[in-house]
């Protein structure tokens, strides 16, 4: 029998807490697994409590939260035997929705007893901390930093700060280094991407694959601001690479640089930068327990 742990963050509530419990014991393949739950006590508890099972032997390790919750756990997996699975329980849950895993539950939880096993890939920014889905840097940063501060959550909160910041925002001068190829852009937003989307069906890299070896590096250029409507209504249709101001390439390492960039986003989440990021492909170094 396989040892399967649920890592949770209390800060879901206790009601919360209680029903996936609930779903566990009613939908949860016994007999294949035999299940205990921790719950994260401060910030990046998930990656230590991933750590220790590893240590003791853990089979599975479940992120049960959104796309912060899962980074900071394949932090403590990566390129171990530990299998990770996922019940998105987020606001954008762009990994699940790129995995193709069930938003409910119970289908969720049905996943994860059908015990299939894909190895992906995974980012590594400055040698330091990983990705699983993308990082990027410009616009949606400066959107992630604000909205992981705000007390609202959703989509229609993220579309807010989207509005309040578009008209403001002023794109960057950046130097980007693709396998040692230099470009030199002036860029609304850079994504390197692991997986599709950023979250909430937006597709940033429609095309991309979770297990091919490359990133899909994706440049949103300047461009007149009364078009980014139109930009991302593309990235909601899966047809945003053939905007004339996005630029898509391959690559395994990459290299981007500005001056005055203090921040990045990685899987959703704000995290304070030098100004320039290396990143580096990491293949097949996650097991994801998929549909």
């Amino acid at each position: 029998m396989k040892k399967i742990l649920f890592i949770i963050n209390p800060r879901a509530g206790v009601d919360r807490s209680k029903a996936i419990e609930t779903a566990l014991q009613q939908h949860l393949d016994h007999q294949q697994y035999q299940y205990e739950i921790a719950e994260t006590q401060y910030p990046k508890h998930g990656t230590a409590i991933a750590k220790d099972a590893v240590a003791s032997g853990i089979d599975v390790v479940v992120a049960v939260g959104g796309d912060g919750s899962l980074n900071d756990i394949i932090q403590g997996i990566h390129n171990t035997d530990t299998v990770l699975g996922v019940i998105p329980m987020g606001s954008g849950n762009g990994l699940a929705r790129s995995a193709g895993i069930p938003l409910k539950l119970e289908a969720a939880i049905k996943v994860l007893n059908k015990n299939n096993v894909h190895a992906i890939d995974s980012g590594m920014v400055d040698n330091k901390r990983l990705f699983i889905s993308n990082a990027g840097v410009g616009f949606d940063a400066v959107v992630t930093e604000e909205f992981v501060h705000s007390k609202k959550r959703g989509f229609w909160s993220y579309v807010g700060i989207i509005n309040k910041k578009i008209w403001s925002y002023s794109p960057k001068k950046w130097t980007i280094e693709l396998d040692g190829k230099v470009i030199r852009e002036k860029a609304f937003m850079i994504t390197v991407a692991n997986a599709t989307q950023l979250g909430y069906n937006f597709q940033i890299a429609p095309v991309a694959l979770m297990n091919d070896g490359y990133f899909d590096v994706v440049v949103i250029r300047k461009h007149p601001k009364i078009l980014s409507g139109i930009i991302g209504l593309q990235a909601f249709t899966d047809t945003l690479l053939n905007n004339r101001y996005v630029n898509h390439y391959k690559a395994k390492s990459v290299k981007i640089s500005s001056e005055s960039n203090r921040v990045m986003q990685m899987d959703g989440e704000a995290i304070d930068c030098a100004s320039t990021i290396s990143i580096e492909m990491s293949e097949k170094s996650i097991k994801l327990l998929c549909p």
